[in-house]
């Protein structure tokens, strides 16, 4: 049976779904909404450390649902932000958490990036990560 009657969003809710799901697993989390706020606020400080065109190129390739949640409220003009130590990257991504204030931002910024390099494509991962300061590519194992 459909959930929206319309054969696209229902695809684009599944798709969601099954992002959602492996990133739970990756958390260990109980709900899909602590998944759903750890991929937000990763996504979002990933984007905003991006080139306009690299977070376009990277934004290309989520599902259409989290698609609008990474450029959810993107000013482009304000980026790259440059966050040159791990410590800078790490607060941004617990500012952008709207979820519990003990959220370790290393280990879901690791979990997330596991969920992405298995659902990107290799070349686009490897331009994300050429475009992070050093200390930054330990988040991506």
């Amino acid at each position: 049976m459909s959930m929206t009657g319309f054969d696209s969003f229902d695809t684009a809710v599944q798709k969601a779904g099954i992002w959602l799901k492996e990133l739970m697993m990756e958390l260990n989390a109980d709900s899909k909404r602590q998944a759903y706020m750890a991929l937000r606020a990763v996504l979002h400080t990933l984007r905003d450390r991006l080139t306009v065109d690299e977070a376009a190129d990277l934004g290309a390739q989520l599902p259409l649902l989290l698609r609008g949640v990474y450029y959810e409220e993107w000013d482009p003009s304000k980026t790259p932000v440059k966050h040159r130590h791990l410590d800078d990257f790490l607060n941004h991504i617990r500012q952008n958490y709207r979820g519990s204030s003990d959220v370790r931002p290393d280990f879901i910024a690791k979990a997330v990036f596991r969920v992405l390099r298995r659902r990107v494509t290799e070349g686009e991962i490897k331009d994300v990560k050429s475009m992070m300061p050093k200390e930054l590519l330990e988040l991506w194992e």
